[in-house]
């Protein structure tokens, strides 16, 4: 069954998805990326949103170049991300989704919610969460 894992373009994205990376060689099995987007007003045309896609394509190219069956799904549906994230673990039956994982003060939590617990209380299977390196 294939891994599922969650690329923001930030640090703790990049470590989710090494340690994504590094799980799907290790069992032999496809790494699923789902780089999900808010889209609508929220995207600039240029900036942010070029620079992740560019981010995003050469993550997969690295990804392929270390022999990683890799298939992504770049959503811009106005989803959360957690939201994202679970259904397409449940499309593709995952093993387990891979996230990463940042500190956030207890009012940034309360007034933002937090995307990592929700995958985590909310998902079909289990969840790997990976912190960055400091």
């Amino acid at each position: 069954m294939p891994i599922v894992v969650g690329f923001v373009p930030t640090k703790e994205g990049r470590a989710a998805v090494a340690r994504a990376a590094d799980e799907s060689v290790l069992r032999k099995t496809r790494l699923v990326v789902v780089n999900s987007a808010r889209g609508g007003r929220d995207m600039a045309e240029v900036g942010p949103a070029s620079t992740a896609e560019r981010e995003l394509a050469d993550l997969v190219e690295s990804l392929r170049a270390r022999g990683v069956d890799v298939e992504v799904h770049a959503l811009v549906r106005g989803n959360e991300p957690a939201e994202d994230l679970i259904q397409v673990a449940g499309q593709v039956d995952a093993d387990f989704i891979v996230i990463g994982l940042r500190r956030r003060t207890p009012v940034g939590k309360l007034i933002l919610g937090s995307n990592a617990q929700r995958v985590l209380l909310d998902s079909p299977c289990p969840v790997l969460a990976v912190k960055a390196e400091a």
